[in-house]
């Protein structure tokens, strides 16, 4: 936890010379990789609506929904194959929960509103904008 909060103080190339420790052995691998704190816990279709109930498409261009003119916030066309959220935090599953949680607790700058969204729906809305990959 003490990294997660270093991590936006930190230089992409620091963040890139840092290598963490690999876990010792392959089952310790196979239990790191199903540990749900490390995959986004929430459902995408779940997500699409919550999109809508937040009202997310009046600031952003979202794929897979119906937008209007949004012209405020970033379209969020390959947000899952983006390095950053926000472009200051490394964009992981538990980030994307904390950024759509309490975007002002991350960067007091950003012009993204917390809208008070229950945590559930913060993991939908995270599970289904991880669907939205670059199509490159």
């Amino acid at each position: 936890m003490a990294f997660v909060k270093q991590l936006p103080m930190i230089s992409p190339q620091e963040y890139q010379n840092w290598k963490p420790a690999p876990p010792e052995s392959a089952e310790q691998q196979v239990v790191l990789a199903a540990s749900p704190a490390r995959s986004p816990i929430g459902n995408a279709d779940a997500g699409l609506r919550a999109i809508y109930q937040y009202m997310c498409v009046t600031c952003h261009t979202i794929p897979g929904t119906v937008n209007g003119t949004p012209n405020v916030g970033p379209s969020l066309d390959g947000i899952a194959s983006r390095r950053y959220i926000g472009g200051v935090l490394l964009n992981t599953p538990d980030n994307m929960v904390r950024w759509l949680s309490n975007p002002q607790a991350v960067d007091p700058m950003s012009g993204m509103p917390n809208l008070g969204l229950r945590e559930q729906d913060a993991r939908d809305i995270a599970a289904y904008l991880y669907t939205l990959k670059d199509s490159k």
